[in-house]
């Protein structure tokens, strides 16, 4: 009869913690085959599966995983804690910071910079996804905190503002908007469009056309942002976009203009959010201190980078 040890907890805490027996298996310094027998074992003896197995996907906690593999990092830190000479070193806090796919490129490095200079105890990893997977993902307690924009979270959810943006038109050189300064979204509804084909993207920019009474002409959905960015850049529409970056070309070479969107309506905040408020001194609370003046000090002068004064609004209208 097997009886689950503490080697047999850490098995499950790296394979959920990984997402992969490979990447587990290096980590425990055990052979892969070796990891995927003792993972059968312990299901079995457990009575219920605590990973879902999906051809060409992660390994992912079931519910009742999840659950378990909570207990079971909990247990382990307790006992690295006794196995310590007094028992007053801290134990290694993990963290696990998300990230809207969009703003990636733009935030998870410098956030995972900051905390790990502000906060070195804690191992810290990162999770890139959708806004309804990480939505998700925060709800069920596989992520911490996530940097996001606020595509409506409902009350439950914490919120500290870092930035705020103003949605971009992205055109080539010659096109007739290039040379305008700023740009209402009544002047965008009469082009084509090309926009992202992420869902709650989609709906939120097309939400801000409607609230105008404007019904956008949608040339091309983009499945990256540097498919829309190419698209534009090759005369294909007109791209837009919040997580534009100042970059003067697309991958393929093609020059590329940035024309900031006026529209008060259109300012969108970044947020950093958490399900529910962490506890004072908890990992999660110093991390959002951390991160909310690193990354709002970093921004600092550039938090109005899109927006447009009045003045020039009525310039170019």
């Amino acid at each position: 009869m097997l009886y689950l040890t503490l080697r047999h907890y850490e098995y499950v805490c790296a394979v959920a913690q990984q997402g992969s027996l490979s990447a587990a298996a290096e980590r425990l310094h055990v052979s892969q085959p070796a990891l995927s027998t003792a993972l059968a074992r312990i299901e079995t003896h457990l009575g219920h599966v605590l990973f879902q197995r999906r051809r060409g996907a992660p390994l992912t906690l079931t519910p009742r995983g999840r659950d378990f593999a909570k207990a079971a990092q909990a247990l382990l830190d307790q006992a690295a804690q006794l196995e310590t000479p007094g028992g007053a070193s801290p134990v290694t806090q993990r963290l696990v910071l998300g990230c809207f796919a969009d703003l990636a490129p733009l935030l998870l490095a410098p956030a995972l910079r900051l905390l790990r200079q502000s906060l070195p105890e804690l191992t810290i990893s990162p999770r890139v996804d959708g806004f309804t997977r990480l939505t998700d993902a925060l709800l069920q307690g596989d992520i911490d905190l996530a940097l996001t924009y606020d595509l409506g979270l409902d009350a439950s959810f914490e919120r500290r503002e870092i930035d705020q943006r103003f949605p971009q038109a992205l055109v080539s050189p010659d096109h007739p908007l290039a040379s305008h300064s700023s740009l209402p979204l009544a002047a965008l509804a009469e082009v084509p469009l090309i926009l992202s084909q992420e869902g709650l993207s989609l709906q939120h920019m097309l939400a801000l056309f409607k609230t105008q009474g404007l019904t956008p002409r949608i040339a091309h959905r983009a499945a990256s942002l540097e498919l829309l960015r190419s698209l534009a850049a090759n005369g294909e529409g007109v791209g837009v976009s919040y997580s534009a970056p100042q970059l003067g070309q697309s991958y393929d070479g093609k020059p590329l203009v940035m024309v900031p969107i006026s529209d008060a309506s259109a300012r969108e905040p970044v947020i950093l959010t958490s399900h529910g408020q962490p506890p004072a001194g908890s990992a999660q609370a110093r991390a959002i201190q951390a991160l909310s003046q690193g990354l709002a000090t970093r921004h600092t002068g550039q938090l109005t980078d899109g927006a447009i004064t009045m003045e020039q609004q009525a310039d170019d209208v």
